[in-house]
């Protein structure tokens, strides 16, 4: 029984130091129960939990229109469009409009999960590890860095589509036009498909940020034994 504590120790010891493949060959070496600690598997099940969870809510009607913390409004260039249309009472058209980007973004999202899904995927025993002893956003940071661009892409066009389809593309045309047409203001004419892209994509990795934090600080959170084992590593770094 000592000699086999004396064994993990040791491994815990020299875990932070050593390549995957060494890793490994002292890990086939080892007791079971010391094999089952898989970080990289731990790793990807609590983000496979976060974007199931998090992501999916967000595809849902209102799920970005009704939660504060994403919800996309006038960009910063257009507040004086909102402020000068609900002057002149046509506040409900300013609403239509913001409830429009919204309704374009969680179209959008349903694109995620495959992109997130994949990047999960191709991650690392090295990414695993830093992420598990990194900050409480290391998780959300990472797919951040692998999977922005190609969500750009895939958003970008579907909001695009959805502008259309949901009628976004005339109401926003009328409301530049009115704003447009008020005496001696500067007219505008924003790219709303970036500006709703690049906000869309925003509100996805808060949420996955939301609930990665969840993780790794509440422990009811962790619903499986490789969660808590692989977690509770953290715990105690």
């Amino acid at each position: 029984m000592k000699k086999f504590l004396s064994i993990t120790a040791a491994f815990a010891l020299m875990f932070v130091f050593m390549s995957c493949a060494e890793l490994q060959q002292i890990a086939n070496q080892l007791p079971n129960s010391t094999q089952s600690l898989d970080i990289a598997g731990g790793l990807k099940e609590a983000l496979n939990n976060g974007i199931t969870k998090q992501v999916s809510k967000l595809t849902a009607v209102d799920g970005f229109y009704k939660n504060e913390a994403v919800k996309i409004l006038m960009p910063e260039e257009l507040q004086k469009v909102d402020k000068a249309l609900r002057k002149i009472g046509l506040g409900s058209l300013a609403d239509d409009g913001i409830k429009m980007l919204n309704r374009a973004a969680e179209d959008a999202t349903k694109e995620a999960t495959p992109i997130f899904v994949n990047a999960v995927k191709q991650m690392t025993f090295t990414d695993a590890k830093n992420i598990l002893m990194g900050n409480e956003s290391s998780a959300t940071t990472y797919l951040q860095s692998t999977t922005t661009t190609p969500l750009y892409a895939k958003f970008n066009p579907v909001i695009k589509n959805s502008f259309a389809k949901v009628g976004a593309d005339k109401v926003w045309t009328n409301i530049i036009s009115k704003y447009n047409n008020i005496p001696f203001v500067k007219k505008v004419n924003p790219d709303l498909t970036d500006y709703t892209t690049n906000k869309a994509l925003e509100g996805v990795y808060k949420m996955i940020a939301v609930e990665e934090k969840n993780i790794r600080t509440n422990l009811s959170s962790r619903t499986s034994t490789l969660l808590q084992q692989v977690f509770a590593m953290q715990d105690k770094k």
